[in-house]
């Protein structure tokens, strides 16, 4: 796995900061800390776009963002726990997986890798 693949990683984790600081910020500094999460997310997904191919990136960051949250949720803030929702992250886990890993990079002529 390249750097560019590490960008979409920690970019999905911010993502979940910043979705859960939607939710839940409730002064300035909450809020400060959601743009900046929300910021810096979505310019390591982009940079990472600019390198890989952009649907890609995308569906990983979504994917891997709502996983993240939702498991957050059911963690931190009181979500009902419900098997239906741990077996719909599995699957939507395992086609973001499968994507990553039948992906390549692109070169510099466009060509995928």
């Amino acid at each position: 796995m390249n750097k560019h693949w590490y960008k979409v990683f920690v970019a999905a984790f911010l993502e979940v900061f910043w979705v859960i600081g939607l939710a839940h910020s409730h002064d300035v500094w909450t809020w400060t800390g959601t743009v900046i999460a929300l910021i810096v997310s979505n310019y390591l997904m982009i940079t990472a776009g600019q390198v890989l191919p952009a649907g890609t990136v995308y569906a990983v960051f979504v994917g891997l963002g709502t996983t993240g949250t939702v498991i957050s949720e059911i963690f931190f803030f009181e979500e009902p726990f419900q098997w239906a929702k741990v077996l719909l992250i599995l699957i939507l886990l395992t086609g973001v997986f499968g994507l990553k890993a039948v992906t390549g990079e692109r070169s510099k002529e466009g060509v995928d890798a």
